[in-house]
C-alpha cells in the first residue's frame, strides 16, 4: 500500500481522540472519590462545567452548584 493510499487523520479526529483519552484519565483519577471532590479534581485541570458534567454523567447545572459551595468553603477557610 503506497502511502497516498492510506487516510490521514483529520483534525477534527485527532481532536476527538483527545478528548476521549482526556476523560477516561479523568475517570481513572476521580474513581472511589465523592462526587464533590471530583468535580473540585476536574475543575482544577481546566475542565468548564459542561465538560464535568459530561464526564460524571450530571448537569452543569449540578456542577455550578457543587463549585460555588467549594468556592464559598474556600473563603471562610483561615
Amino acid at each position: 500500500m503506497r502511502d497516498d493510499d492510506r487516510s490521514s487523520p483529520t483534525l477534527s479526529d485527532i481532536s476527538d481522540q483527545l478528548s476521549q483519552l482526556t476523560r477516561l484519565v479523568a475517570l481513572s483519577v476521580i474513581a472511589d472519590k465523592k462526587q464533590r471532590d471530583q468535580i473540585l479534581i476536574l475543575a482544577r485541570a481546566g475542565l468548564d462545567r459542561h465538560e464535568i458534567a459530561e464526564v460524571l454523567g450530571t448537569t452543569p447545572g449540578t456542577v455550578s452548584v457543587e463549585l460555588s459551595i467549594l468556592k464559598k468553603h474556600r473563603r471562610r477557610r483561615p
